[in-house]
């Protein structure tokens, strides 16, 4: 039987890329979007700090420039889309989370969800705001915006907030070394119109007790069975299964071929290799070549600084023996105390030809954002456990050779960041990540895509095949 119009509220989704109501603009497009500006006076986008205009964007002021490329973005997602009901997003910038090292750029999602109101698809099942208004033609909360989104106001302005970065509020791309807000924006957005499960990744439990169309889609591919006839125990091992979990909507899967490239692969080899032996897990860097375009095998070499801890972070030019070691070779770093770009540029100066760094911390490895077009040979990050196999067999080189070899290239027969079906993955890291884990696509994917759960400085403002899976997957969702 159906139910009455469900109604229920949720928890703001945080993306690990990793907004007192003020006046409203409206971004002019297909689907109208109004930004409700939350920040007060003098702060965020009513900051009244004189800047100059930059990469098309003319506003005089921080706070109009940050309204600018906020409504840039709007009219990107607003040409997309097809809905009779305005979305209203409720924005602001607010000291969110930041270290020295990292910083939360954002975090959006829908405030509101609803189920069996008139012309819903899927009975029982929960749509976000924004989509639910637009499936009925009716708001179904006119009181309230559909979706929130708060931008971090602290990130490059204070030193202890990752000072080697800042938002770069150009409309043109061309954000060099810092972080390009229109790409920000997009994402966020992309959360708020329903990239985002409802359903508690770390219980199993549907939101409410009933299932989000989220839900329909997001299938265990291992046994090829979607969440919504999987048990809680199942959703939970899911959502922490490495790459267990695809996205199976008919739009997103007719376009991964256009989108995805030839997967990548790391692969460990040499007579010294022992135990380290293999092809590996890995995330690539966004900054210099893809591995799949500039495919090569070498010998690795180790960036040694502190023989004690046997490490080598690659944070300052290197010493003349480690310089020695790694000239023509593959360079073996440690992750930690400066960007990945740094580690890049200073293992290059040296003369190595590809760079590997071993993480700091357990968990699956992940991408390596940043941007130097200086930046010629291909980087990749594994894991610290295949990071600390690699140093044990590396421990009894010599200076000048290892027996190790990496050989970083591409494997024609599969795609990037998907499953053998060719099914792209969802993002589920063997350690849970509160707010990335599940709501985002892979980061194993190539071309590094939008709804990735970290910026990439790769990305470009497209949103759709052939570039992006964004809109294809919220088209499978109902948009």
């Amino acid at each position: 039987m159906k139910r009455n119009n469900m109604h229920a509220r949720v928890k703001q989704i945080a993306a690990a890329v990793a907004f007192a109501f003020g006046a409203a603009g409206a971004a002019h497009a297909a689907t109208q979007i109004i930004i409700v500006n939350a920040n007060a006076p003098g702060v965020g986008f009513n900051d009244t700090t004189p800047v100059e205009p930059v990469g098309g964007n003319t506003g005089t002021t921080l706070g109009e420039q940050r309204l600018i490329a906020f409504t840039y973005a709007a009219n990107i997602w607003g040409a997309k889309l097809d809905s009779s009901v305005p979305i209203r997003i409720q924005a602001s910038f607010e000291p969110l989370t930041c270290t020295a090292n990292s910083a939360v750029l954002g975090s959006a999602g829908t405030l509101e969800v609803f189920g069996d109101f008139a012309n819903a698809p899927k009975a029982g099942t929960w749509y976000p705001g924004a989509l639910a208004n637009k499936l009925s033609g009716v708001d179904q909360s006119p009181d309230t915006p559909d979706i929130r989104a708060r931008f971090n106001s602290r990130l490059g302005l204070f030193p202890d907030c990752l000072p080697s970065s800042k938002f770069y509020l150009g409309l043109d791309g061309n954000h060099g070394s810092s972080t390009d807000f229109v790409t920000v924006l997009l994402h966020e957005m992309g959360h708020g119109l329903g990239f985002q499960s409802f359903t508690d990744e770390e219980t199993g439990e549907y939101l409410a007790g009933s299932p989000a169309i989220w839900d329909h889609f997001m299938t265990d591919n291992r046994t090829n069975t979607k969440w919504i006839d999987l048990s809680e125990e199942e959703r939970v091992a899911n959502a922490v299964s490495g790459n267990g979990l695809s996205w199976d909507g008919p739009n997103v899967n007719a376009a991964v071929p256009d989108v995805l490239g030839a997967k990548g692969v790391v692969t460990i080899s040499g007579p010294a290799a022992g135990a380290s032996a293999g092809d590996k897990a890995f995330g690539e860097a966004s900054f210099g070549p893809r591995i799949i375009d500039a495919p090569l095998t070498g010998q690795i070499m180790p960036v040694v600084e502190d023989r004690a801890t046997n490490t080598g972070l690659a944070c300052a030019p290197l010493s003349a023996a480690n310089a020695k070691a790694v000239q023509g070779n593959i360079a073996l770093v440690d992750r930690g105390t400066c960007p990945f770009v740094q580690k890049a540029l200073n293992v290059q100066a040296a003369g190595a030809k590809a760079m590997i760094v071993a993480d700091n911390a357990p968990g699956d490895p992940a991408g390596m954002s940043g941007s130097d077009p200086t930046i010629t040979i291909p980087a990749v990050r594994i894991s610290q456990a295949d990071g600390l196999a690699l140093k044990a067999a590396l421990a009894y080189r010599s200076r000048t050779a290892s027996g190790v070899l990496a050989t970083l290239g591409a494997d024609p027969t599969q795609l990037a960041g998907t499953d053998k079906q060719k099914r792209i993955l969802m993002y589920t890291p063997t350690t849970f990540e509160p707010g990335s884990s599940v709501s985002h696509y892979t980061t194993a994917a190539s071309p590094n895509q939008l709804m990735e759960p970290a910026i990439n400085g790769d990305l470009t403002h497209e949103v759709e095949p052939p570039k992006d899976l964004t809109l294809p997957l919220l088209k499978d969702i109902g948009w």
